[in-house]
């Protein structure tokens, strides 16, 4: 369903007046309700709206505080509040001229926002490999929101959803990865887990993309032209962040999950500006740099041979970008299917990210080899990787490795492991300049480090 801007604005003033007229409670975007979880140990915001000039007083029960604030003169009001270390559950109260609302159920613990394409909204009732789980999920502290499927031409004060407790029946219409995101979290830290799902299958990243990160950058804007129409989804650029992501841009996350770049295999040329400027934009809107941390497409027969590999190899590249993190997939997949259906394992990968990077919480390795330099050495192309302790190959021979030579043509080359590092070669290379590791879109290599975590596809830089 589709709002504009004028639209919502009717909207919005057509509940202020019902509400008035039956009961006089403040209203509140949908982000806000019973079951959800608010971030803990921050500043947090509510906001609203009440009519004009209303005083509104806001009552948090673990503390008792009374806050008050003014509708402005467009009926709107916001308010930071003071949170306090996990817990709950807990009660906010709403007071203006009329009744008095009060949300309760709220948990203080730690949210994260989910968003993407279809392998990011899969959930069990989908299929997925671990299938019993679904009966295992009766977690009270763990709260799911997911947006409903809306676009918008224009940025949105308000979104669909609402707040759920974690059941077997709540869990197996959730995003899958998002929940055994927040299994594992809630496993290792025992506070209140929360979790936005606003994802959209067969979207492209343009859609989740603000409009003046095209109207700034002329490249992007025309690279956008490239995204065909589908029947699942909107192809015009924004309308997604602009019903389903700006209207929680004010609500305080702990950071942010990503799957996504399948249907951007048509512009992959421009993908790590795209995706690069979307992360930036979105921390703009929050106003702080949480963590994005995101899952590398997997491996599947795209009709273009390397349109697929492109994209994985422009998602690599996005992490020059402070604060972000790739998990990689290629382990975990089948190259005849677009949707890996092992959302376990990539749930609990991003997770571990998140308690080594953000929580401090682990030692051991959670990062794929991912390529850090070339060294050419007369016939010799060495190969230094990143989070390579323990490099091993699963099988006699490391495979899918291709060296170049002053021509640029690329040979099948022999890999040995020393270290950190690989040693790439072939007779029919003799100056080498270039080397390129699982370059084509079916590419399932074999090369591991100690944590058992395949390595990235990349070509040299």
């Amino acid at each position: 369903m589709k709002f504009s801007k004028v639209t919502t604005l009717f909207f919005t003033l057509f509940m202020l007046m019902a509400t008035s007229l039956v009961s006089a409670k403040v209203v509140l975007p949908s982000i806000f309700s019973d079951n959800m979880v608010l971030q803990r140990n921050s500043e947090v915001a509510l906001w609203g709206w009440g009519d004009v000039s209303e005083e509104i007083t806001i009552v948090t029960s673990w503390d008792g505080k009374a806050y008050k604030v003014t509708a402005t003169t467009d009926a709107k009001w916001n308010v930071v509040i003071a949170t306090p270390e996990a817990g709950g559950p807990y009660t906010i109260s709403f007071k203006g001229r009329g009744a008095t609302q009060i949300l309760e159920n709220i948990l203080i613990g730690e949210v994260w926002l989910c968003s993407g394409q279809s392998n990011m909204e899969w959930s069990a009732n989908s299929g997925i490999v671990h299938e019993d789980e679904v009966d295992k999920a009766d977690f009270p502290n763990i709260r799911l929101f997911t947006a409903d499927r809306r676009t918008a031409e224009y940025p949105q004060d308000n979104l669909s959803g609402y707040w759920s407790v974690c059941t077997p029946e709540t869990m197996k219409s959730f995003s899958a990865i998002g929940y055994f995101f927040a299994k594992k979290l809630h496993d290792e830290f025992d506070v209140p887990i929360g979790v936005i799902n606003a994802s959209w299958g067969a979207s492209s990243a343009e859609v989740w993309t603000p409009k003046y990160v095209f109207d700034k950058n002329e490249d992007l804007k025309e690279a956008s032209k490239k995204i065909g129409k589908n029947r699942w989804v909107s192809n015009k650029s924004s309308e997604l962040y602009n019903a389903m992501i700006s209207p929680i841009s004010s609500f305080k996350i702990a950071g942010a999950l990503w799957y996504q770049g399948e249907s951007n295999t048509a512009n992959a040329e421009t993908y790590t500006k795209l995706f690069s400027s979307m992360i930036t934009a979105w921390r703009a809107e929050w106003a702080y740099d949480f963590p994005f941390y995101f899952v590398q497409i997997a491996p599947y027969t795209y009709e273009s041979p390397e349109q697929g590999v492109k994209v994985r190899d422009a998602q690599r590249r996005t992490l020059k970008l402070a604060n972000t993190a790739m998990v990689v997939v290629s382990d975990l997949c089948t190259v005849d299917d677009i949707h890996p259906r092992n959302k376990l394992d990539v749930g609990y990968r991003l997770a571990n990210v998140a308690l080594k990077e953000h929580y401090k919480t682990l030692e051991v390795e959670v990062h794929s080899p991912l390529y850090k330099k070339l060294i050419i050495d007369g016939k010799k192309a060495i190969i230094v990787f990143d989070h390579a302790k323990g490099l091993y190959a699963k099988g006699k021979h490391v495979t899918h490795f291709e060296i170049a030579g002053v021509d640029d043509e690329f040979f099948p080359a022999k890999a040995v492991i020393k270290g950190d590092r690989v040693l790439v070669s072939s007779k029919k290379v003799k100056q080498p300049t270039r080397v390129r590791f699982a370059w084509n879109n079916t590419a399932l290599p074999n090369l591991f480090n100690e944590a058992h975590l395949p390595a990235s596809s990349f070509i040299s830089e």
